[in-house]
């Protein structure tokens, strides 16, 4: 794989340029399939075309994340990014949303379950005030969780 610079060394997104392989190779270590691993080349581009976007081969969606190719069309663009439940922005420069969802994605724990992947990348678009909001519905659910699980436990 071609890169330019490891991650170990790179400071902050705001100010670093990433290529499109970088950005690919972050998803792919980001974003787990449903079987909790990370994609293949033909799990991922057979997901991509079910969508209807723009259809690509497992050897170029290869090719670009290695770098040996750098410049898809739009609608394929488009496409990666409705797959991978990020924002077209990611790929296209480093804006403020972009470069946090990607220092985001670098820090972002990895969970087998693709549910606890999804809701985190959703996390990443929203407000503070929306994210309070999410917060404090997962602590109701957890006390609700830890309530049932007295329950059953006297039973």
């Amino acid at each position: 794989m071609v890169r330019k610079k490891s991650d170990a060394a790179r400071t902050d997104p705001m100010t670093e340029h990433f290529t499109l392989a970088e950005k690919l190779e972050r998803l792919f270590q980001s974003v787990r399939s449903p079987a909790g691993r990370e994609y293949t080349y033909a799990e991922a581009a057979t997901g991509i075309n079910a969508r209807g976007i723009a259809t690509i081969s497992a050897a170029y969606l290869c090719d670009l994340r290695n770098g040996m190719k750098d410049n898809p069309r739009v609608k394929l663009i488009e496409a990666l990014a409705d797959f991978f439940g990020v924002p077209v922005t990611y790929f296209l420069d480093m804006d403020p949303l972009a470069a946090r969802l990607y220092g985001q994605l670098v820090a972002m724990p990895t969970y087998d379950d693709p549910e606890s992947q999804k809701l985190l990348t959703f996390l990443a678009d929203l407000s503070p005030e929306a994210r309070h909001a999410v917060v404090q519905i997962a602590e109701q659910a957890m006390q609700l969780e830890r309530l049932d699980k007295r329950r059953k436990s006297r039973s």
